[in-house]
């Protein structure tokens, strides 16, 4: 058996669908690594049927007699899920209901990621890196790092790795090649439609993939819009979210961030950097510098086309922090 000490991980929403996605992969090793042993710190909200669903939940986890899974916590208290996590993945957040303005929506989800941000700067281990997952993300993140006085903001990410795979993807099929053929497509601004997938630097055999695909009004009218609404035309396929996906995304977003020297797509403290306004959260190309660490890359250049996409994303970035401008620490 492994002998690393246990790394502690923290899910919010757990027995949701992305979480019940999410746990197993995260047991059998598929994002820390196949020798590093887990204990999974599940929170859930304080009722009846998810309290009861999530211990539903670790029974099949215990069913599956995971070798590198070595306890289990089963809560409805941040405080506890959170106590010496070294990863905490904020899964959970409150949906969209029918004729909700996306200011409410903002809004009632601020409340939960003031208190998560509390209690992972109060209890959470020294080294804690935080990956947020619940929508609106960018806007979630920022409101959970604003709260914390110990652990400073590049301890906080939000996931737009969901959004690089689906743009990765989409340029594969379109070209015909392997999805490992393509490279260096990154996810710009908000995990909303307004995202940029930025195609003027991507590669596809390591050559630029706009000229191998040689068609620029699909990139731009078809490419964009597929890539920023495939989270809708999955509920309008499934009658369900994107959950297996989003927590793929998930597990893929931590191990590059563990994974030295690899470039990818997650959503930090903009500082300014490819135009954003300061203060908000928007996605942009990283490299992972020491596990769980990572150095924004700002060498790419943007033409007139890429800076009016990055425009419109951070307009719609700004306007969310604005709604919650009260709600920041």
């Amino acid at each position: 058996m492994a002998s690393k000490p246990p790394i502690r991980v923290a899910v919010t929403g757990a027995a949701g669908n992305i979480g019940y996605a999410l746990l197993f992969r995260i047991a059998s090793g598929e994002m820390l690594g196949k020798d590093q042993p887990v204990i999974l710190q599940l929170l859930e909200i304080p009722a009846e049927g998810p309290q009861k669903a999530l211990k539903g939940v670790a029974m099949e986890l215990e069913d599956c007699a995971f070798p590198l899974l070595q306890d289990m916590v089963l809560t409805d208290d941040a405080n506890v899920a959170f106590k010496d996590a070294n990863w905490c993945l904020l899964v959970g957040s409150k949906p969209r209901g029918p004729g909700m303005e996306r200011a409410d929506l903002l809004k009632d989800n601020g409340k939960i990621f003031i208190a998560q941000g509390k209690a992972i700067d109060a209890v959470a281990a020294d080294d804690a890196r935080v990956a947020v997952v619940g929508n609106p993300c960018n806007t979630n993140v920022m409101i959970a790092a604003s709260q914390a006085k110990r652990l400073t903001p590049d301890r906080f990410t939000a996931m737009v790795r969901l959004d690089e795979n689906r743009g990765r993807a989409q340029l594969a099929k379109k070209a015909g090649v392997s999805i490992n053929d393509v490279s260096e497509l990154f996810i710009y601004g908000n995990h909303s439609p307004t995202m940029f997938a930025d195609f003027t630097h991507a590669k596809i055999g390591g050559k630029a993939a706009a000229d191998v695909i040689n068609d620029r009004a699909w990139l731009e009218n078809e490419y964009l819009p597929t890539v920023g609404k495939r989270g809708a035309a999955i509920i309008e396929a499934r009658g369900q979210s994107s959950a297996a996906s989003a927590a793929n995304a998930l597990i893929d977003h931590v191990r590059s961030l563990n994974t030295v020297g690899e470039v990818h797509s997650i959503a930090v403290n903009s500082e300014g950097r490819y135009g954003f306004a300061e203060g908000v959260w928007a996605g942009m190309p990283v490299k992972t510098t020491a596990p769980g660490a990572y150095e924004v890359v700002t060498s790419y250049e943007m033409d007139d086309f890429a800076k009016s996409k990055i425009k419109i994303t951070n307009d719609e970035l700004v306007a969310e922090r604005d709604t919650v401008k009260d709600m920041l620490g």
